[in-house]
């Protein structure tokens, strides 16, 4: 899983998996949700990231060993 965040376009990025995406669905004018051919979620882009989400303050809960 990879979370990046593009400061010069206000984007935040959250990678899931590294399947190949297939598909994209607008969930609003500023959330896009990707998917791989089985219809699993790849991953995630929130546009606005900084007005929508807490960008800057970051919290990693439960990595596996």
């Amino acid at each position: 899983m990879k979370v990046k965040y593009f400061e010069d376009t206000d984007t935040l990025y959250i990678e899931f998996s590294d399947s190949e995406i297939v598909t994209s669905k607008d969930l609003d004018e500023n959330t896009i949700l990707d998917m791989d051919s089985e219809g699993n979620v790849c991953a995630i882009t929130f546009e606005h990231a900084s007005q929508r989400t807490d960008v800057h303050h970051l919290t990693v809960e439960g990595i596996a060993a």
